[in-house]
């Protein structure tokens, strides 16, 4: 999760760190933190309930009606990604908000110690998550990892967190622009290739390499890749099976295929900057609200405008269904940076009217019991909605329905964030984690004098 808002600070009477009172939070950091993490369940929820080998390389195996066609192109274009990106931005900016004392020539020490204390912690619960709960895309491990290098960069001038924070995306259009390359060579020897092939003539040593991957590459798209076969077979029969440990084994093994694979170095390579970027946006007062309606609503239009129309151009190639070189795969960091930015600027327009504070007001809990959420989501669809031991529901049910079960499961969690924070002070993951970093017991009940959500 992101860096707690209601970090730390020095408490003059008792000379020590203590959480900050509710009376400090930034409320749109709290929107944003909240819209995020309901958001990202929009994300797991086909994950959690498969066929996920299939999908993941051939999105009709998911269910292809026309409403499953349009929701995947608009969560495609709008949100995959974002949502990361948003607790990316805000774990940059929360480390601001948390070592502040810090950076003061004389600031406490016990900041970098408990800023260090609180990371590890959420590495145990990282992989808590993944061993336990069962969820083998667990993003907490993730960002404990990046959290752990991050300290040092707090004091880096924009000037120099924003190229190094763009520096993977820029490394990721690089290598695209080579596959684009690459596939586009493919491509027209293949068109040459196979008219030759069915008149009968020899193909030369390039020619033939050249159909063979493009094969390769049609069965990939098409979900008939031996690899892709195997692995749905053992995810298909995982699923099916009335033993919990058969379901436990392949979500774990889903796991630690994804650590051979690099997907974890993959994940701090994509993580890590995009905080330097949220220290960024903190220095320049944009993430927290103090910049004027006017800067957010230009940012917004060219992060909007630039993202979503790389987005969108990147689904057209991909309906296609077609090994054709695609244009998304220099564009497709860049463009969920562009999208999570205006993301950004749009809540905080949105905070600003007084119909919209009072839409986002809700939200506000959620952000401030986003650690509880994001381990119920976990709990919710991988051992009540999707588990042998839960509703055990079956996959394949299509983009649009599993989306309509999301958006159910996250407006119960927003009502009840909202309702648990009108008794207590935080959330139950939230009072251990802080229990655990400080090595003190904060409050965990509402008392008169801080009552409400702020």
């Amino acid at each position: 999760m992101s860096q707690d808002i209601s970090a730390a600070a020095v408490d003059p009477q008792a000379g020590h760190l203590a959480p900050v009172g509710p009376a400090d939070r930034i409320a749109v950091l709290d929107v944003i933190r909240g819209v995020a993490i309901l958001g990202i369940f929009f994300m797991n929820i086909p994950f959690m309930a498969g066929p996920i080998w299939l999908a993941d390389s051939n999105p009709r195996a998911m269910g292809w009606s026309e409403a499953d066609r349009l929701v995947w192109t608009v969560i495609q274009t709008t949100w995959e990604g974002t949502q990361r990106g948003l607790l990316q931005f805000l774990f940059g900016a929360g480390l601001m908000v948390f070592a502040r004392k810090a950076m003061e020539p004389d600031g406490p020490v016990g900041v970098a110690d408990l800023y260090l204390r609180r990371n590890l912690w959420l590495l145990g619960f990282g992989l808590f998550d993944i061993f336990c709960l069962l969820w083998p895309g667990d993003i907490l491990h993730v960002y404990a990892l990046c959290a752990l290098g991050l300290f040092p960069f707090r004091r880096l001038a924009v000037r120099w967190l924003l190229p190094l924070g763009l520096g993977f995306a820029a490394f990721t259009f690089v290598t695209g622009a080579i596959e684009y390359r690459e596939r586009a060579q493919i491509a027209a020897t293949v068109r040459t290739a196979l008219p030759k092939a069915q008149a009968g003539h020899r193909l030369t040593a390039t020619e033939a390499a050249a159909v063979k991957a493009w094969r390769e590459a049609e069965g990939r798209i098409a979900g008939t890749d031996p690899l892709i076969r195997s692995e749905a077979r053992k995810e298909a029969a995982a699923r099916s099976s009335p033993h919990m440990a058969d379901y436990a084994g392949w979500m774990i093994g889903s796991y630690l295929m994804l650590v051979g694979k690099g997907e974890l170095l993959f994940g701090v390579a994509e993580a890590f900057p995009a905080m330097l970027i949220g220290i960024a946006l903190w220095r320049l007062g944009f993430i927290q609200g103090r910049r004027r309606a006017r800067d957010y609503l230009l940012v917004m239009a060219a992060a909007y405008g630039f993202g979503m129309g790389a987005r969108y151009l990147g689904c057209l190639e991909y309906l296609a269904f077609a090994p054709q070189p695609k244009t998304i795969w220099m564009t497709d960091e860049l463009a969920r940076l562009a999208v999570s930015l205006g993301h950004v600027a749009a809540l905080n327009l949105l905070v600003r009217a007084r119909i919209g504070a009072a839409l986002a007001r809700p939200f506000r809990a959620a952000g401030q019991m986003a650690f509880t959420l994001y381990f119920l989501e976990q709990i919710i669809g991988l051992w009540i909605l999707y588990s042998p031991l839960g509703f055990d529901l079956p996959g394949g049910q299509g983009w649009a329905h599993l989306a309509g079960q999301a958006a159910l499961v996250t407006a119960g969690l927003l009502v009840a964030a909202n309702v648990w924070l009108r008794h207590f002070a935080m959330g139950p993951l939230e009072w251990l984690w802080r229990t655990l970093a400080y090595g003190a017991a904060p409050p965990f009940r509402r008392v008169a004098a801080t009552s409400g959500t702020d």
